[in-house]
């Protein structure tokens, strides 16, 4: 795979393609969507679709061959040819065989996407976690492809990927960036992996939601709704979940040192007070500390643009 090749854009965009061209397709299955793309040599967006996720392996695979008909039919891509399909999954991937493990959110303790996608599809597949797909995508519709970024997902778990010269870091058993199980949270209740204390335990949707009741469908949104009208209890629960995702992204500039960091995710959707309290707290841990200052952490965090297809362009980009 040489990911130092493909351009970079702004944004991925629809496009009408040309007679005879030759696309990528990606694939970024969620926990409630599937949402499939075609992309050019030039990462631009030729079709999409979205469809809800089905869960368990037979559901599963039944929805995403259904979506995957469903692009590959489509009229703008009738003479377009698939050169490799690119898939980006939660759980344990491994990326040599297609083996995904643990996918707990779309109800996968075991199965071999990668031989049954390509076997169904006839085309070469990649497998790819997630959070991995979409910092591929984020490093290459955002940021400089020579040089290195981060990724750091906020959602109902915690968890980063790194991408250095074009090259996603994996490590040797797929774990680097699981930053949201080292035991560093502020509390030492015991984290569904097993530990005490992880840092997922307060900086993520599952934290937010642990220690803030809500009625509605978001905890988070209500959190920071209750903290602006000054409810006490909101504020340090809120002030708890800044401090631990200032403390991830401490974490990321301070291994890797990447160019920039960006935030994904569902909370992303929290918009500017979410990135506003970040720097907030980046800029206290930093004033005690001419080291940290001159690092500029908080110049470096930008949120992923809504809307922009970052797991999927990303997934397509890994089938090269």
């Amino acid at each position: 795979m040489t990911l130092s090749s493909t351009p970079v854009l702004p944004t991925p965009h629809s496009a009408e393609p040309s007679a005879t061209q030759t696309v990528r397709i990606g694939v970024d299955i969620g926990g409630t969507k599937i949402e499939a793309v075609a992309i050019d040599q030039d990462c631009t967006v030729l079709h999409t679709v979205r469809r809800p996720t089905g869960f368990g392996n037979e559901a599963l695979l039944s929805s995403l061959f259904g979506v995957l008909d469903e692009l590959r039919g489509a009229e703008s891509l009738a003479n377009c040819t698939v050169s490799g399909l690119g898939i980006g999954i939660p759980g344990t991937v491994n990326t040599e065989t297609g083996y995904v493990a643990n996918a707990v959110n779309v109800g996968v303790a075991g199965l071999e996407l990668g031989s049954l996608v390509e076997t169904e599809q006839g085309l070469p597949v990649a497998v790819e976690n997630d959070v991995n797909a979409a910092a591929i995508g984020a490093h290459y519709l955002l940021a400089d492809a020579s040089g290195s970024s981060a990724y750091l997902n906020l959602g109902t778990g915690l968890a980063a990927g790194y991408v250095s010269n074009g090259v996603v870091v994996r490590g040797t058993s797929g774990a680097a960036g699981e930053i949201g199980h080292l035991p560093l949270g502020m509390q030492g209740e015991e984290c569904p992996c097993g530990q005490a204390g992880c840092l997922e335990l307060i900086a993520s949707g599952s934290g937010i939601a642990r220690q803030w009741s809500s009625d509605g469908q978001w905890p988070a949104v209500s959190l920071f709704e209750a903290a602006l009208d000054g409810d006490p209890v909101a504020k340090v629960v809120q002030q708890r979940f800044f401090e631990g995702v200032a403390t991830a992204i401490r974490i990321l500039g301070l291994t890797y040192d990447p160019s920039a960091i960006y935030i994904g995710g569902g909370l992303n959707a929290l918009g500017q007070p979410l990135l506003s309290g970040i720097q907030r707290e980046l800029a206290r841990f930093s004033a005690p500390s001419p080291f940290l200052s001159g690092l500029a952490l908080g110049d470096r965090v930008q949120l992923v643009p809504p809307g922009l297809s970052i797991g999927s362009v990303g997934a397509a980009i890994a089938a090269d």
